[in-house]
């Protein structure tokens, strides 16, 4: 990090600046403290970028798909003004080193056994972002950080306001172009629609680049279009690569996008154990943990005195849920007193002993693995070492008020295997207006009792709601049911799905409005609505509304329609399917349009048809759907 110019503002926003972090394509990138004491990195947009128009729709359309983007692997979006004279948005800062530093400048290739923990880190983070509706465009190490945690995906869905700006022939500045040559796809080369599908093209080139030091077509040194026609047309170079990653790694630099993996298939294949990194990088990561910034000379601690309230024994709002502030333009910058550089320590743990799964190679193997479909372990086990009994493992899911079958407010945990002092559980809970995620600390485990310490908040539901959970203690009663308590609340969990599709196929699909004349009248066909739901894990955006209805004015209703997008992430899939706090859709969102609460969906028959209740979680009547 290098200190602020004298140019350069004291703060951005609610964020109070601490140095330069560097500068891209996009802007300038500075390191900068919340009033609550979070570290975040805050992007300002160049001036050039901001002048134009497009720019400032696409960015602003890309940071509100961000702030939907929940889930391990990624940083969240914490505040943005995209209507500043300089655009900018502040994401959570992640302490840790690039790939491209840990491989290239510091450590050299990784081993096979942490190329597989990262391949399904960053698989995992990728589930999140394409189920937001992103493509990341611009998957390179240097755009992958390292934590203790595991990988860290930056800079996912920005690149797209820049691309648009860049494609319409408007801006010739230097670093404009999305992609970076090495590390692109076959798509992207010949400027075609990107899917999904052209993350793991990239994936597959990154994670060579990790087990060899190399990119596997070549760097921009024999030129961009060589680097470019090498992408699109020959094999790639995986001299060295370890024969148990080459599987994995042919599989993702398929040239044809329908052959290769999804995110889903390799995160339920390879695990991320803890710990994940040899221990000469984790040192590392503790002492580039250590050179954090504290607090400038005199101004005081900066260790979250100011956050709203203190855990509670489940995430929730505290008394007054702040709201995002106003962000002004930047201020003229003040002589800054020196820095002083804060010391944390950083705990590095023994690495256990782990065996890892398969993907099987059809070239490349012995007998037993050989020519195996895409998917097939062959009973590799993958599961790290811990000490969770095996009864706990899964997903357990119970009400915290009202009943099980009208819900006011649920809870999820899913445990999977660990060693005390990890974060092997990941919890949800919803309510009326929140929902709220995080990952919580295995204190200890016996036959039949597990007890969770501190947790973490992942994603919060409206944004900035949630505060970690407290302490978890869940006791078996049998097979499928656990007594959960949290300080003096109480409840009864029974196992429920879990994976990444785990909503039962009656309720997918399409859903229209039933028809309510009797209500509506004459006008009964503009009001519409329509529900979209989707497969996909717990934590997803799953559920789409599209509401349509006619604008009224001191009680007359004209000729405009409005048109009113929503989506919802899922919050459990046992008894009931849950959904989150209704979210704006940028894309189809006028001005009378309310966001809406969290919500609980039945499916039954009715005149010998599905019929679909959306009931919220609270006194009140469902909607209705027929299947469209």
């Amino acid at each position: 990090m290098e200190p602020l110019n004298p140019e350069d503002p004291d703060a951005i926003g609610p964020f109070r600046l601490l140095g330069r972090l560097g500068v891209g394509g996009m802007g300038r990138v500075f390191l900068a403290r919340s009033h609550g004491g979070r570290t975040v990195a805050v992007k300002v947009v160049h001036a050039e970028l901001a002048a134009q128009d497009e720019f400032r729709r696409r960015f602003a359309r890309e940071v509100s798909a961000l702030e939907r983007v929940g889930g391990t692997g990624t940083a969240p979006v914490l505040g943005s003004d995209t209507t500043a004279e300089s655009p900018w948005v502040a994401i959570g800062y992640v302490p840790g080193p690039s790939l491209r530093t840990v491989v290239g400048d510091e450590f050299g290739p990784l081993p096979p056994a942490t190329v597989k923990a990262l391949a399904g880190g960053l698989a995992r983070a990728l589930v999140h972002i394409h189920a937001a509706g992103l493509v990341h465009r611009d998957l390179k190490p240097s755009n992958v950080l390292l934590t203790v945690d595991g990988p860290r995906i930056i800079d996912f869905g920005i690149a797209r306001a820049v691309d648009t700006v860049a494609e319409g022939g408007n801006l010739t500045t230097t670093g404009a172009v999305v992609g970076s040559p090495g590390f692109m796809s076959p798509e992207q080369v010949r400027g075609e629609h990107l899917t999904p599908a052209s993350d793991i093209f990239c994936l597959g080139s990154v994670l060579a680049y990790a087990a060899t030091g190399r990119s596997p077509f070549g760097t921009a040194d024999s030129g961009v279009h060589a680097t470019m026609f090498r992408i699109a047309h020959d094999e790639p170079d995986l001299t060295d690569l370890a024969p148990e990653l080459a599987g994995l790694i042919r599989a993702c630099l398929a040239k044809d996008a329908a052959g290769r993996p999804s995110a889903t298939e390799i995160a339920e294949t390879l695990p991320v154990p803890d710990p994940w990194l040899p221990a000469d990088v984790l040192a590392r990561l503790g002492r580039h943990a250590a050179r954090l910034l504290e607090a400038e000379t005199g101004s005081g601690s900066a260790t979250g005195a100011g956050d709203p309230t203190p855990p509670t024994p489940l995430p929730s709002a505290p008394p007054s849920a702040p709201t995002r502030p106003s962000a002004p333009a930047p201020a003229p910058r003040r002589r800054r007193t020196p820095l002083i550089a804060g010391l944390t320590a950083l705990a590095v743990a023994a690495a256990a002993g782990i065996t890892y799964t398969f993907w099987p190679d059809p070239d490349i193997g012995g007998d037993e693995q050989r020519n195996k479909a895409r998917g097939d372990t062959g009973g590799v086990s993958a599961r790290p070492a811990g000490i969770v009994p095996a009864a706990f493992l899964g997903a357990w899911e119970g009400v915290l008020q009202g009943s099980p079958d009208d819900p006011r407010e649920t809870a999820r945990i899913e445990i999977s295997q660990g060693a005390a002092g990890t974060k092997n559980a990941v919890y949800v809970q919803v309510a009326e207006n929140r929902l709220c995620m995080g990952r919580s600390r295995l204190v200890s485990a016996d036959e039949d009792k597990v007890v969770y310490g501190e947790s973490d908040v992942t994603t919060s539901v409206p944004a900035e709601r949630c505060v970690p959970a407290a302490h978890q203690t869940l006791t078996l009663r049998s097979p499928d049911v656990l007594e959960w308590t949290s300080g003096t609340a109480k409840a009864t969990f029974r196992k429920a799905p879990t994976g990444t599709e785990v909503i039962p196929a009656r309720f997918l699909g399409t859903w229209s409005r039933i028809p309510t004349p009797e209500i509506y009248g004459e006008n009964d066909d503009r009001y519409t609505s329509r529900v979209t739901i989707t497969q996909g894990p717990v934590g997803a955006p799953v559920m789409s509304t599209l509401d349509g209805y006619p604008r009224t004015v001191d009680g007359v209703t004209t000729d405009e329609d409005w048109s009113c997008g929503t989506t919802a992430v899922l919050a459990a899939a046992g008894n009931l399917l849950v959904v989150g706090p209704a979210t704006r859709d940028t894309n189809a969102w006028d001005r009378e349009c309310q966001e809406g609460l969290s919500r609980y969906l039945v499916v039954d028959k009715l005149n010998g048809k599905d019929r679909l209740l959306v009931y919220p979680m609270l006194d009140g009547e469902a909607n209705e759907y027929y299947r469209s």
